[in-house]
């Protein structure tokens, strides 16, 4: 192995999706690969895998294996809509940004609505605006909400605060949908049940993302009012979603949820993010963008100070808001925050020297 190699492999902060599988998934990948079972998800993992979502939600939901989030989120939405319904959304909500349009083609032209918010989170005042601004017939009519949890942000909605959604919801007559990309890492902050933070808080739908939690592949879809489910199975297949070996889908999430695992890597991304936070304290020129409530970690600093950082091998987004976006993953080292860490002071501090009015005078 060369030394470029080496270095695309170490490990970075740039997104939770760089992070591989972990040993829970991996393994349970491994006991699913031995004999031959039916395909189309009529295999004992499958079943086994809904089975262990019914008893981590405590009810009877529906569930369906999907390859990713995209799909997921637009199935799922395009199940509550008709095409000249509407899905409101927060303005950086991942179905309006990041979605190359899936959520309108797979609903045949449902509107997403879109509603400004701060901290990527919608309100129950944002919701009422939207729902009742046009009731007209000339504009699509609102169906749906989608919330994310943890947003785009980093930050996550509490049980009170979810709650206050559905009911706005009911009072519209709107179903509700959780983008749970980052469902774990949610649930981890706020320390409830699966259950609490999800049907009995009313969402009916959520996404419950897999990839982001230690697999290589694949969300949940959880119906928890079943009737919206009916032929959700044919849409996926329509969609390219019918995994053919789909025990290796489902097996993941056996390894995942059956001891916990799911919790435990979620726990520990977001305590590195904490972590992360602690170490930069003090740095100059470098804030805090956001509370810090998952495993997201928001930068506002000085461009040459980012450039700095990249110069020295590290990589990052600023797609939001433009400050600089670190994410934790489950197998985030300690070791490897406090040399980012390092490099950040130094670097902060090199710009401070040079862009002090001192230095200035000096040259």
């Amino acid at each position: 192995m060369t030394e470029i190699d080496r270095a695309d492999l170490l490990q970075q902060f740039a997104s939770d999706n760089y992070a591989g599988i972990c040993p829970e998934a991996w393994a349970a990948m491994e006991a699913a690969n031995h004999g031959h079972v039916s395909s189309y998800g009529d295999d004992p993992w499958t079943v086994k895998a809904s089975n262990a979502f019914r008893e981590l939600f405590e009810t009877e939901c529906e569930v369906f294996f999907a390859f990713n989030g995209t799909a997921a989120n637009s199935l799922a939405l395009a199940s509550l809509c008709q095409s000249y319904h509407g899905v409101i959304c927060c303005n950086s909500a991942h179905v309006e940004t990041d979605e190359c349009g899936a959520p309108e083609f797979f609903s045949n032209g449902s509107k997403l609505l879109v509603a400004e918010c701060e901290d990527g989170k919608l309100t129950p005042n944002s919701i009422h605006e939207i729902a009742t601004k046009r009731q007209d017939i000339h504009f699509p009519k609102p169906h749906a909400v989608t919330i994310t949890q943890s947003t785009e942000t980093g930050r996550v909605y509490s049980l009170a605060e979810l709650r206050a959604i559905s009911e706005v919801c009911r009072t519209h007559g709107l179903y509700l949908h959780m983008d749970g990309a980052r469902f774990a890492n949610a649930c981890a902050s706020l320390a409830c049940s699966p259950a609490e933070m999800t049907w009995k808080s009313g969402i009916d739908v959520l996404c419950f993302g897999g990839t982001k939690n230690g697999m290589a592949i694949g969300e949940a879809v959880l119906f928890f009012d079943r009737k919206l489910a009916i032929d959700f199975d044919y849409r996926c297949k329509q969609a390219g979603q019918l995994a053919s070996k789909m025990r290796f889908l489902a097996a993941p999430w056996v390894g995942l949820l059956e001891n916990g695992a799911w919790l435990r890597n979620a726990a520990h991304a977001n305590m590195c993010a904490r972590y992360f936070a602690e170490q930069i304290a003090g740095i100059p020129n470098v804030k805090i963008a956001s509370r810090i409530d998952a495993n997201a970690v928001f930068l506002l600093a000085p461009e040459e100070v980012l450039a700095g950082l990249r110069k020295r091998g590290w990589k990052f987004y600023t797609f939001i808001g433009g400050a600089a976006r670190f994410m934790f993953a489950w197998d985030t080292d300690l070791v490897r925050i406090d040399a980012l860490s390092r490099d950040l002071r130094e670097v902060a501090e090199e710009f401070s020297t040079v862009s002090s009015p001192s230095a200035v005078s000096a040259a």
